[in-house]
């Protein structure tokens, strides 16, 4: 017997996987901005400050490099 979960993570591949190439670059740029859209609400911030925010948490734990500046 498969759980709920299995049937609606199997009916989202199958749903992807009939999108075009087109059709899912455009649904991960919608997810991402509205995963962007809810960063931005839940801490108050504009949309270059949040962006600001995201890429500075990518960097943390990483070496420092030359080409990572505050401006990339």
């Amino acid at each position: 017997m498969s759980s709920v979960n299995e049937d609606l993570r199997r009916d989202r591949r199958e749903r992807i996987a009939k999108m075009t190439p087109a059709e899912r670059i455009a649904l991960a740029e919608k997810l991402g901005e509205e995963g962007l859209a809810a960063f931005m609400s839940a801490n108050n911030m504009d949309r270059e400050a949040a962006l600001k925010a995201i890429r500075r948490s990518r960097r943390v734990g990483r070496r420092p490099s030359v080409s990572a500046d505050e401006e990339r």
